[in-house]
């Protein structure tokens, strides 16, 4: 019978599993024969966007890695490291699981909860806290209510199961997201940093094992799917959306953490994007190693399952575990006392190549080297250009927009705006306080902050972008995200250690929407150097965008910042509430006649084109230098930043938790509702006790940073220029139920 490795593939083939007839040609050069359609199957998996990077690799690698608590480096493993003293280490990342939760919300969101958590236990971190930073279209269309609803319960449903609490988070409604949202998922875990799990397949001879759950058809091609359009079309691919099982997940967490108590494991890593094709060839590469793998010993769901659905299908909780040679016992006795797979379906080579046999016979055969990121895989430069209505946003002047005469009623309907209003509907579905962990649950704070228990220490984490700023002037926009997420850990009492990323972009091949992307890598390159946060790693997605009628339309690029922090000492957690009657209020940084890009400008006058808020990245590392110093000398009893909204967004957060109120003065050289609404970086507003003024003040005058008093709070009245704004009571109502209302019409 003619071999299943002779049957040769066809460039047709090829071209509908999503390679390029290029690549086609380089794949048979690489082979020095022409694939099969299995092996064909794997490249188109491997070179996809989602698993080889080759349309912005050139740019990521641009990225700064190195810093002060750098333990793992980008592309080094399956998440990032960062040394948090003592001995412990904190593993964290970002995913997208944008594709398949456009599809099917519910799934495709849950299982990037799944895919993101895995990501971090098989390092051998256990993960402590969540976030998840998400981007929806216009809330009164019935398909984005749909969505919500879906993406929502499906975060909530498998982390609540799963059981860790998910500690913060975004949420941004725009008409670009309108066919294709964006779901960004974060998980960080801790770890004794001796004992970090690598992703590398060694020692020859060693047996491979499968863990966890059954191999389905659901997920196959899944990382190709990702790498191309959402289009009318697309509902055919649903089986491209994997399927999730949080009960499994915790399972499989268990026996993991039992495991690496263990001498067992040589090399383990999550089957994620390309499933077992994915893993297989990772780690071995990684390892300077190849594999023998028996897809018939494979655990599956469906009958009859062929050699590619196994190798391309990314059912969900499953990992591959490489075991050193005698201690299989050891692996299959906890994998069953969690009544889970364990099955050994192949072993390590001395080669260079991964081959795939079915029933004995060979199905598949390829350099494992070819496959990979920084191997093999294509790496290309892409054209990229200005578009043109970068020029014209510039030419906005606030001079173009007359104040509103009643600025009392445009604060009401700037709190009640889906953007601004409290995502109370959205986050009363997570479980933020299971495992005990999380400390702002009472008292809210900028930054997610979380128990590191038996230590003095905490961790704050945040995630953070304003898409709107980022489509006004990308790198400016990712210069605002990357400050905002070290804003919020500062503002928390933490100081800035390093970030992860998911950059959210349209279709690589359109050279305006690369120009957006390349922006935003010089950016977020010049703000993490500033603020010693590396890149630890993340990853990119794009193809964001709508295709009609052959016109794409693209998502705001949306480069989703991720940043932990640390707290050295649990004490100098820092919330944004204000606590006391008579305590001042000062905003810390300079205010400035601009009311660009804002949500005042965007939303309540209907003015989309105009350029990114004032940003002086100077000015702002000085800023949050000085607030670090003022919590860390106990000189402030509430701190939080000016961002989405302006500053009387601000101060109404700050009043509703204790149900106080503030009474402020406006500045005279400024526009009031410039003011109040708008969106200039660099300022954070603070209370202070008047036992502390004296301290404060001398304390400021030192810093040369610009402060001003504001006024005071109150009992529950809020003031603006003896203006009476009402009571904080009637602001909070439609503050917290506004969202909700709106989605359930």
């Amino acid at each position: 019978m003619e071999s299943t490795l002779q049957l040769e593939a066809t460039l047709e083939q090829a071209i509908d599993l999503g390679l390029r007839p290029e690549e086609f040609e380089a794949i048979k050069g690489i082979l020095g024969r022409t694939p099969n359609f299995t092996e064909t199957a794997v490249y188109s998996v491997m070179w996809s966007e989602h698993c080889s990077y080759k349309n912005s690799i050139l740019w990521l690698k641009k990225l700064p890695k190195d810093g002060p608590h750098m333990l793992v480096k980008a592309g080094e493993e399956n998440a990032g490291l960062v040394d948090i003293g003592g001995g412990l280490g904190c593993v964290f990342k970002i995913e997208s699981h944008n594709h398949p939760s456009a599809l099917e919300p519910y799934q495709g969101a849950a299982t990037g909860v799944g895919g993101i958590n895995r990501d971090i236990f098989t390092m051998g971190a256990r993960p402590i806290a969540q976030l998840n930073s998400l981007r929806f279209g216009n809330i009164e269309n019935d398909r984005t209510k749909w969505l919500v609803k879906g993406v929502t319960k499906g975060i909530g449903d498998y982390g609540n199961a799963f059981g860790i609490p998910i500690v913060g988070g975004e949420v941004f409604f725009d008409d670009s997201y309108n066919t294709n949202p964006l779901v960004n998922a974060f998980s960080a875990g801790i770890i004794d940093s001796k004992k970090m799990i690598s992703a590398k397949a060694t020692g020859p001879g060693n047996p491979v094992f499968i863990v966890g759950s059954a191999t389905g058809k659901d997920g196959i091609a899944g990382a190709a799917f990702a790498s191309k359009d959402i289009t009318e079309d697309s509902a055919n691919d649903l089986p491209s959306v994997q399927v999730g099982d949080p009960f499994m997940e915790k399972l499989l967490l268990e026996a993991t953490m039992e495991l690496a108590e263990t001498d067992c494991i040589r090399g383990m890593q999550d089957m994620g994007a390309a499933g077992i094709t994915c893993s297989t060839n990772e780690m071995s590469a990684a390892g300077n190693v190849g594999m023998d793998i028996h897809l018939d010993l494979v655990p599956t769901r469906q009958d009859n399952m062929l050699p590619y659905e196994i190798l391309l299908s990314e059912s969900q909780e499953r990992m591959l575990v490489v075991v050193e040679k005698g201690k299989e016992n050891v692996v299959k006795r906890i994998f069953d006392k969690w009544d889970l797979h364990a099955e050994e379906i192949g072993v390590v080579t001395a080669s260079d190549r991964v081959r795939y046999f079915m029933n004995g016979e060979l199905v598949g055969d390829v350099p494992c080297e070819s496959l990979v990121l920084g191997g093999g895989a294509p790496q290309y430069e892409r054209e990229f250009k200005e578009p043109a209505y970068y020029q014209e946003y510039k030419k906005f002047t606030i001079d173009s927009i007359e104040q509103p005469a009643d600025l009392k009623a445009v604060a009401y309907k700037m709190i009640q705006l889906p953007n601004i209003a409290s995502k109370r509907w959205i986050y009363e579905q997570y479980d933020s306080m299971v495992g005990t962990k999380t400390m702002t649950t009472n008292r809210p704070s900028d930054a997610g902050i979380v128990n590191i228990k038996n230590t003095n220490k905490a961790l704050a984490m945040t995630v953070d972008c304003n898409s709107r700023y980022v489509n006004a002037d990308p790198e400016i926009g990712t210069m605002i995200a990357v400050s905002e997420a070290a804003r919020n850990i500062v503002c928390s009492g933490g100081v800035p250690s390093a970030i992860t990323n998911c950059l959210n972009f349209g279709n690589p091949y359109n050279p305006e929407s690369y120009w957006q992307f390349v922006g935003a890598i010089k950016g977020m390159s010049a703000a993490c150097l500033k603020f010693e946060t590396p890149v630890t790693g993340g990853n990119v997605s794009f193809y964001n965008q709508t295709v009609k009628n052959g016109i794409e339309i693209p998502v705001f690029p949306t480069p989703t910042i991720g940043m932990i922090g640390i707290l050295e000492d649990k004490d100098n957690v820092m919330s944004l509430d204000f606590k006391q009657k008579g305590d001042l209020i000062f905003i810390i940084g300079d205010s400035f006649n601009d009311i660009s890009s804002s949500e005042y400008l965007a939303t309540y006058h209907g003015v989309k084109e105009s350029p990114a808020p004032y940003f002086d990245l100077e000015k702002e590392y000085a800023m949050q230098h000085m607030v670090k110093g003022l919590i860390q000398h106990k000189l402030v009893n509430a701190v939080h930043d000016v961002a989405d909204g302006g500053l009387f967004i601000t101060l109404a957060e700050m009043s509703m938790p204790g149900n106080l109120g503030f009474d402020i003065v406006t500045d005279s050289e400024i526009r009031e509702d410039a003011f109040l609404f708008g969106e200039g970086q660099g300022r954070v507003a603070v209370a202070v006790s008047e036992d502390q003024e004296e301290d404060f003040i001398e304390f400021m005058m030192d810093s040369g940073v610009n402060f001003t008093l504001l006024g005071h709070v109150t009992k529950g009245k809020v003031m603006v220029d003896d203006e009476h704004f009402g009571f904080i009571q009637e602001i909070k109502d439609l503050y917290d139920t506004a969202l909700g209302k709106l989605i359930e019409q």
